[in-house]
Parts: structure tokens; C-alpha cells; sequence
């Protein structure tokens, strides 16, 4: 979806978990940011801006802008490693397109291009642990003749083929069922999170505007030349309602020998961001190889000390069983999944400002408008000592 350039506090006390400020060497806005590791990650931006760096932050290196690329605003970014990445940009047809690079982004190939003339690319993200030539990935787009565009990979993103997501039944047939939008849906490309995958092979978007409904997608088989999908379901979240608001962001809670697994969707109104209303859903989700329905797992709950504001990116610390949000006028805590969360204000040794301007998250990176770039600091997470 389209989105405007973006430039009541929890009762509770705030926290101190803030982020360095680090050199980008860009005024480019930021959306996209990928951490392969502490020290490896990629940044993108408008502009035909990537950036990427080796040493945890300490040097960000902008990358050769790819041919043709230069007025494209790249807001997603998936890497495989310190050398190979693939880039997303998002825009009215032929302006959205997928482009690779091999070579530590000294040159990049143009992979995909929109087909659609109206299609607008918002998200792009591959399996975990899949990041190799052979990985699968996805690519989410707005809806065309009123229905989602999804687009698979499973050569890491050389190729890209529009799937209809079709369910499989229990005779081994493939029967086409298609993700139809409703009047006024759609998805927001604000910090490449709208689009989640798991490392069990399933997949989930959400969506926002005059409706808000998180997708999703159950692993993928291959029959006959399909691709096949287990499950396939639409879930009502308690969000959105207005064509600047809904769901923005989602992350799932991976623990290793968890059974039930569960998710955060973030959002708001990018229009209103003050308003802390219908900023937070926590979600739980079917339990992986569950025979049974997701109907009987799925529930979505609303926050009881919601974000104070609009929030376009969300993150999980499994170490410290934090939930981390971020959007333009602050950054928010939870370590009850989501029921309440609480403002984290700079402190002494931090910026004024370093809990604002914020587009999207990649633990333990952050980026923001106009170059703006961080890192988590070491242990900010870490609860502090009760009194």
C-alpha cells in the first residue's frame, strides 16, 4: 500500500532499552533492514539506497546503486550473507521489482519485475534457514483484480512465479483458493514486516485499511506443478477501519520445543500516530502438525496498556522473552505477550531522541527516516532489578 512519508502513555514505568546512534553516510529514508548476525546486516532505502555492513555497525558502506534503480525506494531487504542479498522496491508497476546480488552489492542483477501494471510489492522474506541458492522465499503484493499477489522463489529469489494458493485435500488434489481482498484491504509497506515465515515452511500477512485480517498460509507441497498449501485461512483482527490504519507489522515467537506457537501483530493509524487505540494484537496460532482445524487455536487478543502510538515494526528476544516495538514517536516494551507494554525513555548515557523516528526493526539493528540508524545496546533488554 501507498504510505505518506511519516516523520497516551502506559501507566506503568518506563524502561531504558535504547539504541546507539550510528553513522549511515545517507540521508535516504530507511524502511528495510535485515540482521544476518550481530555483525552482518543490510539497510535499504529510497533512492535505490542499500547499505551494509561487517562489524556490527561500527562502518556502514553504501552500496553501488543498481542500473536504472536510482529514483527506487527499496523497502525490503533479505540477506543470505555478508556477500549476498536480495532488495525490494515498492511502487505502482513496473517501480516494484526484485533485484540480487552476489558480490558484496558491488553489482546486482534485476530479478523480477511487477507484472501488474497496477501491482504495488510491499513485502518480500525467505524461509529461515533457507537463506542459500536453493532457498524459498515470498513475495507479497497489493491486491490485483481484488485479489492478494503472492509470488514464490525456491532458487533464493533468481526466479519468481505467481502461485495461486491452492489447499490441499485429502485425495491429494489441488484446488485453487484464492486470497480475494475486500473493498478498501490492502497491505502496508512500511517496514517490510507485513509478511512473516516461519521455519516450519508456513507463512502469514497481514492487512489493514477499511479491513484488517491476518492470512495464513500453511506449508507449501508441490503436486503436479502447484503448490499446495496444507491450510489456508483469513483471521478478523481488532484493528484498522480507516485507509491510513490497521495491522503493519507482524513477527512470530519461535522457541525451540514450543508447541503452541503464537505472534504479534502492530499497527495503528500512520495518520494519527499519537493514538495509542488498536496498536497491538498478541495472536496465538495452531500448534505445528496439528490434524486438527486452526479454528481451534487461533484467538487474537487486544493489549490492556496498548503502544502509545503507531507502531510499523515488532520484534521478539527469545533470551530475554521481550517483545520490542518501534514507529515514529517512540519505541514500547512487553514481557507478558503483549498485554501491557511500557514506553522506553532515553537515558542518561542515551540521545534525547533515541526512542523516535524509527521505521523498522532487525534485532539488534533499527532504521528511521533520513539515514537514521541504530543499534540496541548490549543488555538494554535485560529487566531491571526489582526494589
Amino acid at each position: 500500500m501507498r504510505l505518506l512519508p511519516l516523520f497516551l502513555l502506559a501507566a506503568t514505568a518506563a524502561a531504558h532499552a535504547q539504541f546507539e546512534l550510528q553513522e549511515s553516510h545517507t540521508t535516504a529514508s530507511l524502511r528495510g533492514i535485515h540482521a544476518v548476525s550481530a555483525e552482518v546486516a543490510w539497510a535499504s532505502g529510497t533512492g535505490g539506497t542499500v547499505l551494509r555492513t561487517e562489524d556490527g555497525g561500527k562502518n556502514w558502506k553504501l552500496c553501488a546503486v543498481p542500473e536504472g534503480a536510482e529514483k527506487l525506494d527499496f523497502r525490503g531487504v533479505q540477506a543470505f550473507d555478508a556477500t549476498t542479498a536480495i532488495v525490494m522496491s515498492s511502487g505502482t508497476g513496473d517501480l516494484s521489482r526484485i533485484y540480487k546480488t552476489v558480490d558484496g552489492c558491488s553489482t546486482w542483477t534485476l530479478a523480477f519485475t511487477n507484472p501488474d501494471k497496477d501491482g504495488f510489492f510491499d513485502a518480500v522474506r525467505f524461509r529461515p534457514g533457507e537463506f542459500s541458492v536453493r532457498g524459498r522465499g515470498v513475495l507479497l503484493g497489493d491486491p490485483v483484480n481484488g485479489e492478494f499477489a503472492l509470488f514464490l522463489t525456491t532458487d533464493g529469489g533468481d526466479t519468481w512465479i505467481r502461485r495461486l494458493v491452492a489447499k490441499h485435500d485429502s485425495s491429494h488434489d489441488c484446488s485453487v483458493k484464492k486470497f480475494a481482498a475486500s473493498a478498501g484491504e490492502a497491505v502496508f509497506a512500511a517496514s517490510n514486516e507485513a509478511l512473516a515465515y516461519e521455519d516450519t515452511g508456513s507463512f502469514y500477512f497481514v492487512t489493514g485499511g477499511a479491513r484488517s485480517r491476518l492470512a495464513y498460509v500453511g506449508q507449501f507441497r508441490e503436486l503436479d506443478g502447484l503448490w499446495c498449501s496444507d491450510v489456508s485461512k483469513f483471521i478478523k483482527l481488532p484493528l484498522g477501519g480507516a485507509p491510513s490504519a490497521g495491522a503493519f507489522a507482524t513477527a512470530v515467537k519461535t522457541r525451540q520445543g514450543q508447541v503452541l506457537r503464537q505472534m504479534m501483530v502492530v499497527g495503528g493509524d500512520y495518520r494519527q500516530p499519537e493514538v495509542s487505540a488498536a496498536t497491538a494484537v498478541f495472536v496465538s496460532l495452531p500448534p505445528t502438525g496439528s490434524p486438527y482445524p486452526p479454528s481451534m487455536y487461533f484467538s487474537a487478543r487486544s493489549s490492556k496498556h496498548p503502544p502509545h502510538g503507531y507502531r510499523s515494526s515488532v520484534a521478539y528476544d527469545d533470551r530475554t522473552k521481550t517483545w520490542i516495538t518501534v514507529g515514529p514517536n517512540g519505541t514500547d516494551l512487553s514481557r507478558d505477550d503483549g498485554k501491557n507494554w511500557r514506553p522506553s525513555k532515553p537515558g542518561l548515557q542515551d540521545q534525547p531522541d533515541a526512542d523516535k523516528n524509527w521505521n523498522a526493526l532487525s534485532l539488534p539493528f533499527v532504521v528511521g527516516p533520513k539515514g537514521r540508524i541504530g543499534r540496541l545496546r548490549p543488555g538494554a533488554l535485560v529487566a531491571s532489578p526489582k526494589k
